[in-house]
């Protein structure tokens, strides 16, 4: 009878980490998956206004090729340029749509783990992939305005910053959760280099192109 009763008051335990689900009692999430729910949410939210607004500029310039956009600020800086050249529709139609139906997806996981949903290991390796191929895609992005359309998009940028951070940190936490399989060191070890990691990526991408656009900016400058 006791070995019955004391079996009944045990607490329920959550799947090992690396199904990719949280340890800890039912319904509850960790303060890391606390932090990177609100990482999703808010870079999620600052992404897609940003997709929003280039939505909305590029609906504009449908209607009149010659309008101005709200961050056409500069022969340099300038969201109209990027936005009518053919890697803005990279797949027949305007890029930020991607960015509307992603970062909608991505906010909405963000408060899905803020209201103490467990995911399954397979969820956040599908996560981590989606978030892979948009950092790979504003990558080529980054590379195209950069060195081909010789234009820069301030709201692109923007999104550029949100998918980078989005990524990383997702990667992050699924290296620290054993659902990508790494050396204990390595699990360790991967929160505490997450902001190098971004800080290096941004810095790599916006140096370049302070180097690349260097007499253009000193030139605005005089």
């Amino acid at each position: 009878m006791s070995t019955a009763a004391s079996s009944t008051t045990e607490p329920p335990q959550a799947e090992n980490e690396h199904t990719g689900r949280l340890e800890g009692a039912e319904g509850t999430t960790t303060p890391m998956d606390r932090r990177l729910g609100c990482w999703l949410i808010c870079a999620g939210l600052v992404a897609l206004a940003s997709a929003a607004i280039l939505v909305y500029e590029r609906l504009q310039i449908y209607v009149d090729a010659g309008h101005t956009t709200v961050c056409d600020i500069n022969g340099l800086l300038s969201c109209g340029t990027v936005m009518r050249t053919p890697q803005a529709e990279a797949f027949g139609f305007p890029n930020p749509f991607i960015g509307l139906v992603g970062f909608s997806i991505v906010v909405t996981i963000g408060a899905a783990i803020l209201a103490g949903a467990q995911f399954k290991r397979w969820f956040w390796i599908c996560l981590n992939i989606g978030l892979g191929a948009a950092a790979a895609f504003i990558m080529w992005l980054w590379f195209e305005t950069t060195f081909h359309i010789n234009a820069l998009c301030l709201f692109c940028m923007i999104v550029w910053v949100m998918t980078i951070t989005l990524f990383v940190k997702t990667t992050v936490r699924n290296i620290s959760a054993g659902v990508i399989p790494a050396s204990p060191s390595v699990r360790e070890s991967a929160r505490a280099w997450s902001w190098f990691a971004i800080g290096l990526w941004l810095i790599l991408i916006f140096g370049i192109i302070v180097i690349r656009f260097f007499d253009v900016i000193m030139g605005m400058m005089q």
